[in-house]
């Protein structure tokens, strides 16, 4: 095994005689070769061992244990590439597939969320902002840097309340782009578009709902995030035939739940993803009403404006195209080009990530009190690393988001958490705008990336 194949997702690494481990990106997935030793072995839980070892993890103390499955000290040599170790140690055999060299398809077992892209996968490269564009962006910067106080709902003459710390962190750069490129860069639609979104969401309890709310939802894996696509876009399921509830409003909630936490599974330089809805045994009965479907769109569309990468589509029957040609109207242009119906998903995802059931290699089958817990810790970690980010680089408006979610770039102020050092102090100037109800506001606003904002 190479140096990089090594310490593949940044696992922290655990030093362990008698083996190697070669993690692929997502949670338990691990590759032992006993020929092997003194190597590094990340110290994660295992769901799933191929070759001719495996180990497990107490977490609580903090121990691993290499073993050499009986099953598979028995195995001929030629063999023990194909033997497959399940969560519960049991091995199997892998079913041949002649695409691959060794004639053999090694399965990859999980029953939870990938934590990474496979290491194929690689974001687009973003193309530069011309000087109009970048203009048009410190101009909304400045405006929505000013807001202190938004409408506390909806409703006409609603009460101000206090913009909190939450709705800043929302205001990313890329969030700010994002709203900007969804209006046309029409520089009066786009402040009040961002500030419909900032009362929506506090409106709509976002961040509210928790997963234990939401669990009964997701029972039977109607919604699942798993894996990424080839430009490490996370990968949203969508499988209505596993529909388990009664239409309601909680479904929608539900929805917008697992957007969040796809948005959370985010990696560094990718701010879209992948919605795939696999039509596969619905029925009438099982898919949403034409009244979801169109409030699911206002919400995609309104709320979450440039998210969709990809949407693929696959086994429409009769009864979905006439869906899908009621809400033609009420579909965004942009947004009916990123949609592709009954391709093959392959040539979008690395077969490595792609679920079995849509033809990869991955053999999840949901198990939801593994899968759920799971998905909502990892959202959560990921959720409170980007806050302490944010935090400590100064709690900036137009925070960049490759910043906040790990990356490399340091912070619109310089700041790095490679280093123990606070934010460097930034210039502070005084600014009067007028947010789009009309109310005026007065803050210090803080001189960002070039930036200088007089009063």
């Amino acid at each position: 095994m190479d140096d990089e194949s090594a310490n593949v997702g940044g696992q922290s690494p655990t030093e362990v005689d008698g083996g190697v481990g070669l993690v692929r990106p997502g949670p338990g997935i691990c590759i032992l070769r006993a020929s092997q030793t003194n190597r590094i072995l990340p110290q994660q839980p295992t769901r799933q061992i191929s070759s001719t070892a495996f180990f497990e993890s107490d977490q609580s103390r903090s121990l691993l244990k290499l073993h050499i499955h009986p099953a598979i000290e028995e195995s001929d040599e030629k063999d023990r590439d194909s033997i497959i170790i399940d969560e519960m140690g049991v091995p199997t055999t892998a079913e041949p597939d002649s695409a691959l060299p060794n004639g053999k398809h090694q399965h990859i077992h999980v029953k939870t969320p990938f934590s990474e892209p496979d290491p194929s996968a690689k974001p687009a490269p973003v193309p530069p902002l011309s000087p109009e564009q970048e203009a048009k962006y410190q101009q909304l910067l400045k405006t929505v840097s000013a807001w202190t106080k938004i409408p506390a709902n909806s409703g006409r003459n609603a009460p101000q309340v206090d913009i909190t710390d939450e709705d800043r962190m929302f205001l990313t750069r890329e969030c700010l782009l994002r709203y900007l490129r969804a209006v046309k860069w029409n520089m009066i639609e786009a402040p009040k578009r961002l500030m419909a979104t900032l009362v929506w969401r506090r409106e709509y309890g976002v961040l509210e709902r928790t997963a234990d709310d939401l669990s009964v939802e997701n029972e039977t894996g109607k919604e699942v995030v798993l894996g990424y696509d080839n430009n490490t876009r996370p990968c949203l399921y969508m499988r209505p035939s596993k529909q388990n509830t009664q239409r309601s409003e909680r479904q929608i909630q539900h929805l917008v739940f697992m957007l969040e936490r796809t948005i959370d599974l985010m990696v560094p330089g990718q701010d879209t993803m992948v919605i795939l809805i696999d039509f596969k045994d619905s029925s009438n009965t099982s898919n949403p009403s034409v009244a979801q479907g169109r409030q699911a769109l206002t919400i995609l569309q309104g709320h979450y404006p440039e998210r969709l990468g990809r949407a693929l589509i696959t086994n429409v029957p009769w009864f979905v195209w006439t869906f899908f040609k009621l809400i033609s109207p009420f579909i965004d242009p942009l947004t009916r080009e990123k949609m592709k119906f009954n391709e093959n998903l392959r040539d979008f995802v690395p077969p490595a990530q792609l679920w079995s059931t849509m033809g990869g290699d991955v053999d999840f089958d949901y198990d939801h009190s593994a899968y759920w817990p799971a998905l909502n810790k990892l959202a959560t970690e990921r959720k409170r690393e980007y806050r302490e980010r944010w935090m400590r680089a100064g709690k900036q408006v137009g925070e960049l988001e490759a910043y906040l979610k790990g990356g490399d770039q340091p912070s619109v102020t310089g700041f790095s958490m490679s280093t123990t050092e606070e934010a460097p102090p930034v210039e502070i100037k005084k600014v009067t705008d007028v947010i789009p109800n009309g109310v005026t506001t007065t803050e210090t606003l803080p001189d960002i990336g070039g930036l200088k904002v007089e009063s």
